[in-house]
């Protein structure tokens, strides 16, 4: 069908006019509502014109037999009766209904003033529709007007981008203001008391989970983030007891509401595949001094008003009226990974734009993590990494002053004295600050491990493996491919430890630029970005699909800065079926390596061979993303290290499931000593029934249940392969349970005995004490503390 179509449009009207609606298909029945409820085949038929004696919102859509429904069309009408309210102009939208229109007289009062030129103002005399603001953005150079005036304004009404990116047109949204450059203010009275602040997540209930998830179809300031700031767009608000949950960057201190719960350690807030949390709360104090990390917390309320700038809504506040911070108890971390002679350390570590030239402080600050947090790792996998004489465009691209710089602090501070190996590349083809030269390397400890004899790769060669060695040592991958124009291009470096082999890869994938933002105007955001590193991810994939195809147990280790999250699809792609990403094995609170605008989130990882994963522990070490530079912080992101035991002797299993694609309502394991690997594409709706001792991996498992009832004494189920939706224990013929802290969910069957199970976590260490309660009737179920307690 035909779209439907209103006349007069939305806009302002007066009571009493008539509003006809048409279709361009003959015939067609068309149906309605005035109360901004979505229209059916049960709703009103359109016969004559509608009379319009109040602010009123049409929805209407067609129906006609053999045709497909037309899209339900929206018209907004305003009935001007003698004064225009700032609410009129809101409307419920993200558009001002009176874009472009002239309005006289509107009144409100200051509520706080930009600058010379900019103000925004408040009605006094507000509704109770919470979809339209009452607040409201005014443009008159040289205003003279000051925070408690009460004035009337005369201009046009312009949907108008306020400060952001160079692609800000494409990207954000606008502002409603009323421009009254060509128009006047009138002030009626001075120092007056200021409107109440909406009190955010009291008043009104903040959305925690969802951004948008309608395209703009719907403005639904309940259920969408993106709909709940519009409707404050330029009104007073509070945020009672506000919580940081993330450093202080340019000014602007992100937080939530007391009541809003964080989920990282620090006190932060991770995202998810689904929630890129939508309650996070930019307060702009214009103050890149002011010190917040992570944690820290305001005895008392803040109070602003809301903007947006730069892609996301903001509350400008004043940094003078701010109630007192307190520091919370977020410290910079050491791992707790401990050195063994017998086990490999792997370290990958963006330090952010390094150079010879780099400030003596930094320099201090980045060895001092290697020496003392990360306990001088046997190989690092160092990411930006420049030249000589870093972001000056000399044509320079050796960096072998740069490496020295950091090797010499870190042997300085009582480190072990490395030895690095990199691959310059071609002059400005690698993306970065021009002039810069980024590039990946490794600096590697020479008492611990050797760099396999070998001849060292050029910019342009591409490294490969042939008779249990790489061709070049290091050399790079597909350096040529165009997947790599202007992006830095992985590094292959082939090590020795212990008498035994392993390949480490070291990688720094393309950024996000170009993706849409979060809260941009396009819904849902593109992330343009991604396709790039998803060609990226294949090759290193087919890189090492080569290398295990002429042996297959070679031991490979991918690391670096992939920028994306391990539930993305390039790193789905990297992982495929040959390596386990251990960033997976990281307990839920602690998986961040980066913050951006208030998110933690994962873009730096280690990936192994499979035949390393059941041999391999992880830690992200915390220390700098959730910190400004007077806490220590060196870098944007926190590093990752890994140890290995190598040559560690795999367990053989007398069945194994490899479940891909696989779908059933419930799946029972009757054969002793299982291996079980679930993919993420599978899926078992009543669970997994365990019958004998079994080992289950895989992604599929954080949406499956796993019922442990072993028909048999002493069974041992291992659990540390990944993320367990729920596990059950339905008798007590267990007699160990491996990898227990990634169990989101237990319960236990009535009046099972539990005491006498051992509960391990995935390096093997008892987690005691334990206590599973039993209920005296149906299940117990019990939450897994992070100091590995089991409550009720």
């Amino acid at each position: 069908m035909q779209p439907i179509t209103a006349t007069p449009g939305s806009g302002l009207v007066k009571r009493g006019d008539k509003i006809t609606l048409s279709t361009a298909t003959e015939g067609a029945t068309i149906y309605y509502t005035t109360d901004n409820s979505e229209p059916t085949t049960n709703s009103l038929v359109y016969r004559e014109p509608i009379t319009i004696t109040k602010n009123t919102t049409i929805k209407a859509f067609g129906v006609k037999d053999g045709l497909t429904n037309s899209e339900v069309a929206t018209f907004n009408y305003i009935v001007q009766a003698g004064e225009i309210r700032i609410r009129d102009i809101q409307g419920a939208g993200h558009i001002s209904p009176l874009n472009g229109s002239n309005v006289t007289d509107v009144e409100g009062i200051v509520t706080y003033v930009v600058d010379d030129n900019n103000f925004y103002m408040q009605d006094l005399q507000p509704d109770n529709d919470d979809k339209t603001s009452e607040g409201i953005l005014v443009y008159k150079k040289l205003h003279g007007v000051n925070v408690g005036d009460v004035v009337q304004v005369t201009g046009q009404v312009k949907e108008w981008l306020l400060e952001g990116y160079s692609e800000k047109a494409q990207t954000d949204l606008t502002v409603t203001e009323i421009n009254a450059s060509s128009g006047s203010i009138k002030v009626i009275s001075r120092g007056q008391p200021l409107p109440a602040p909406v009190v955010i997540g009291k008043d009104r209930a903040l959305p925690t989970e969802v951004i948008d998830n309608d395209s703009f179809t719907k403005f639904d300031p309940e259920e969408d983030g993106i709909d709940f700031f519009e409707s404050l767009e330029g009104m007073l608000v509070q945020v009672d007891n506000p919580k940081v949950v993330a450093p202080q960057k340019y000014g602007e201190i992100i937080v939530v509401p007391e009541s809003i719960p964080t989920n990282t350690i620090a006190g932060g807030l991770k995202i998810s595949e689904t929630d890129y949390n939508p309650e996070r709360i930019m307060i702009d104090i214009n103050d890149e001094n002011y010190v917040a990390k992570t944690g820290d917390y305001f005895n008392g309320s803040i109070k602003g008003v809301v903007s947006y700038s730069f892609s996301n809504y903001k509350v400008l506040s004043n940094k003078s009226d701010l109630p007192k911070l307190i520091e919370g108890t977020t410290v910079r971390e050491t791992t707790t990974i401990t050195p063994d002679p017998e086990k490999l350390t792997i370290a990958s570590y963006n330090v952010e734009n390094f150079s010879a030239k780099t400030d003596d402080a930094k320099v201090t600050k980045l060895a001092q993590a290697i020496v003392q947090n990360l306990k001088q790792p046997d190989i690092i996998g160092l990411v930006e990494m420049q030249d000589n004489d870093g972001q000056t465009d000399s044509g320079n691209t050796n960096a072998d002053q740069s490496f020295a710089r950091l090797i010499n602090k870190i042997k300085e501070l009582g480190g072990p004295e490395y030895a690095y190996t990199d691959i310059a590349p071609e002059n400005n083809r690698d993306g970065g600050a021009p002039g810069g030269n980024i590039r990946v390397g490794f600096l590697y400890n020479q008492d611990r491990v050797s760099l396999v004899e070998g001849t060292k790769g050029t910019a342009t060669q591409a490294v490969g493996f042939e008779n249990g060695k790489l061709t070049l040592n290091p050399g790079r991958i597909d350096p040529t491919n165009p997947a790599f124009d202007s992006s830095r291009k992985p590094l292959a470096a082939q090590f020795k430890f212990n008498g035994k082999s392993v390949i480490v890869i070291a990688n720094h994938f393309n950024s996000k630029s170009g993706d849409f933002p979060l809260f941009g105007k396009v819904q849902p955001p593109e992330f343009k970005s991604e396709a790039k590193r998803l060609e990226m991810a294949r090759i290193v994939n087919n890189f090492v699909k080569d290398v295990q195809s002429k042996d297959p147990n070679a031991n490979i280790v991918v690391l670096g800065d992939f920028n994306d999250f391990e539930f993305s699809n390039p790193l789905k792609t990297l992982k495929g079926n040959e390596l386990t990403n251990m960033i997976e094995k990281v307990p839920a609170e602690e998986r961040y390596s980066y913050t951006h605008q208030g998110n933690s989130q994962v873009l730096d990882h280690i990936l192994v061979s499979n035949n390393l994963a059941q041999s391999t522990i992880v830690d992200i070490v915390h220390i700098n993303s959730s910190f400004m530079e007077v806490h220590g912080r060196a870098s944007d992101h926190d590093p990752v290290l890994i140890q290995i035991q190598l040559g560690a002797t795999q367990p053989k299993y007398d069945k194994v499931y490899n479940l891909v694609g696989f779908s059933t309502k419930k799946l029972t394991i009757q054969a002793a000593n299982s291996l079980i690997n679930m993919d993420g594409t599978s899926v078992i709706r009543e669970g997994i029934w365990l019958k004998n001792s079994a080992t289950v991996k895989g992604e599929g498992l954080k949406n499956t249940k796993i019922v442990i009832s072993p028909t048999s004494k002493d069974a041992v189920i291992d659990l540390s392969g990944a993320e367990v939706k729920e596990v059950l224990i339905d008798n007590a013929n267990v007699k160990e349970i491996k990898g227990a802290e990634n169990v989101q969910l237990w319960t236990v069957t009535n009046g099972v005995d539990t005491s006498n199970i051992i509960f391990k976590d995935s390096k093997g260490e008892v987690i005691s004490p334990v206590t599973l309660p039993s209920l005296s009737k149906g299940s117990a179920e019990i939450n897994l503390c992070r100091s590995f307690l089991f409550v009720l």
